[in-house]
């Protein structure tokens, strides 16, 4: 879900985003001390990797297990948010063109998987677009519609070919080195906005199994991470939202277990000029938002990094080549288009439910 993070998320839900954040942090110190007493904290709601993110523990939530899955969100982000100087892609960005930057494991993993995405789908997930999403500034409170001038001037530094990865690990000499990463043109950037939630909500899921936790909701943002199976071994129900109206009732239920469900849309961030909609799904080769008839793409995946960049990738690929390429690599995933016809990948037997009956599966 392209320019997740990090950057220009919230310009039009500013004052909810604010709201959440202040009623989360009430909840967060009321469940401290009801805790004290021994009782489970069942949820858990933070202001995190710019967006609001949620985490269900249910009945075995304890202060101690919240505290460490958010303290590794806060991880995540300070190692790749784009708006942090210090982080690693804001490091990376700064010395494009100029020499490589070391980054921690976790960045340059999330980094070396992003570039196999783009190889594997011929770049429709493109982790070197950062100068284009920069351009137009989709989600921040001064959105650009770009010339075309400006457009073309950009577009030749979003050659995620050009990128250079060096892995670290131990030398021969015995030293240790970091892994590095060059961006070889000068103002490039990258972006890691359609993957890196997706990392975050993998994590979440690892420590949670490592607490011994059988059944939990992650929610990063829409980046959806069920874990294990609903007491008494029933599947989780998960809404697919309407594109068309994204704060009413979804219109689909997916039943699953023990994986992710992510969902990237026209509705999550754009701005609107000249009775025009401008979403932020960019497809790098016009550089502009992807206008292909498509209004959200669900992928269904037990990696949620895979999830959310192929979410991202299936989108610009249209739906008829993106229902093709997920069939080939046997990956479950929807494409609703503007006809309200929905498109399927995969075997859902019986776990998809049609909630709307405007929706058509065809």
């Amino acid at each position: 879900m392209h320019g997740l993070l990090l950057n220009r998320r919230l310009c039009k839900a500013a004052p909810l985003f604010y709201t959440i954040l202040f009623l989360s942090l009430i909840f967060t110190f009321a469940f401290a001390f009801v805790s004290c007493g021994g009782t489970p904290v069942p949820s858990q709601t933070r202001a995190v990797l710019g967006t609001v993110c949620t985490v269900q523990l249910f009945e075995k939530g304890k202060p101690k297990y919240y505290a460490a899955l958010f303290n590794r969100l806060s991880e995540i982000e300070e190692h790749m948010s784009v708006n942090i100087p210090s982080s690693d892609i804001a490091r990376i960005n700064a010395a494009a063109g100029i020499e490589a930057v070391e980054v921690h494991t976790d960045t340059f993993e999330v980094i070396k998987a992003a570039f196999e995405f783009a190889a594997l789908t011929d770049g429709a997930f493109n982790p070197a677009g950062g100068a284009l999403v920069q351009l137009w500034k989709i989600g921040s409170d001064s959105p650009h519609l770009p010339s075309r001038e400006e457009i073309d001037g950009v577009l030749t530094l979003c050659d995620w070919h050009s990128v250079v990865l060096t892995e670290g690990g131990k030398q021969s000499s015995g030293v240790v080195v970091k892994p590095r990463v060059f961006l070889t043109q000068k103002g490039s950037a990258l972006d890691l906005g359609g993957i890196a939630k997706g990392y975050a909500a993998d994590e979440m899921a690892r420590m949670i199994r490592g607490f011994g936790i059988k059944g939990a909701i992650v929610d990063l943002g829409g980046n959806i991470y069920a874990v294990g199976e609903k007491t008494g071994g029933n599947a989780w129900k998960v809404g697919i939202k309407n594109p068309f109206d994204s704060t009413g009732a979804p219109v689909l239920a997916v039943s699953l277990k023990d994986c992710s469900v992510v969902t990237s849309g026209v509705y999550e961030r754009f701005f609107e000029k000249d009775g025009r909609r401008y979403h932020h799904l960019l497809d790098y080769t016009t550089g502009y938002p992807a206008d292909n008839g498509l209004m959200s793409v669900t992928i269904i995946h037990d990696s949620s990094m895979t999830a959310d960049a192929l979410a991202t990738a299936v989108f610009i690929m249209g739906k008829d080549k993106g229902i093709d390429f997920l069939r080939k690599q046997n990956i479950p995933g929807l494409c609703i288009d503007r006809n309200k016809e929905i498109g399927i990948a995969g075997i859902f037997d019986r776990s998809l439910t049609v909630l709307n009956t405007d929706f058509k599966i065809n």
